[in-house]
């Protein structure tokens, strides 16, 4: 995968993870269940760590 891709799928987790924590703080205002919410927010994290370690791999 090339830094372009790898750069763009960065930034579309990251507004991912954005969005998904806004839902959780909804949702823990209405006492709603988090759990669904906060295994993707895991996930994602994990996604991204897994993007930036490739990042780091490829020469600029």
């Amino acid at each position: 995968m090339e830094r372009k891709e790898l750069e763009d799928q960065l930034i579309e987790l990251k507004s991912d993870y954005v969005r998904i924590q806004g839902d959780m703080d909804k949702l823990e205002y209405v006492r709603g269940r988090v759990s669904s919410a906060e295994e993707q927010l895991i996930r994602l994290e994990e996604e991204i760590a897994e993007v930036n370690r490739k990042l780091e791999e490829i020469p600029e």
